[in-house]
């Protein structure tokens, strides 16, 4: 799962939560090379002709569409959540894939989570509420995960509120 939980102690409790990675870099490498040679299998035939040059500047450019397609992807996956739980406060922290920062603080005896079945962006979709302020957690996740962290929150959070 791409989350994981880090128990420091039993009074702080600390979650996070990263998008799913199906290719990494390696794979990511050996995808473009095996393109790259199965699109100059045409080109073999028209070595030496005036049309290599043209054909093979389209495929150059289809190449470099799927690599830049590819790495955007990847760049736009580099989301890290973390949300910490202590006794006195909730607190969850995301980066973005452009590096800013958001932050979303409460008082952990007053947050609330919610799973919206329907209704949001994706299916199953978890909020965090608390002082004054609804968050999403998790939205990046499969829905059997984001089912799994919502009664893992639920829990986690019940636990800190009846101390």
């Amino acid at each position: 799962m791409p989350y994981t939980w880090n128990k420091e102690e039993e009074s702080n409790h600390c979650l996070e939560l990263w998008p799913y990675s199906s290719l990494p870099n390696r794979g990511f490498a050996i995808f473009i090379l095996i393109t790259f040679l199965m699109l100059n299998f045409p080109l073999y035939t028209l070595l030496g002709t005036k049309y290599f040059w043209v054909i093979f500047t389209f495929l150059f450019i289809t190449l470099f569409a799927v690599w830049y397609a590819l790495r955007k992807n990847y760049n736009d996956r580099n989301i890290l959540e973390k949300l910490t739980i202590t006794e006195k406060f909730c607190q969850l922290t995301r980066q973005n894939p452009d590096g800013s920062h958001q932050s979303w603080e409460c008082n952990s005896y007053w947050t609330k989570v919610s799973l919206h079945e329907s209704g949001g962006p994706v299916p199953n979709y978890i909020t965090l509420s608390g002082s004054g302020r609804v968050v999403e957690i998790g939205s990046f996740l499969s829905e059997p995960e984001r089912k799994n962290l919502y009664g893992e929150l639920v829990r986690t959070i019940k636990q800190f509120q009846s101390n």
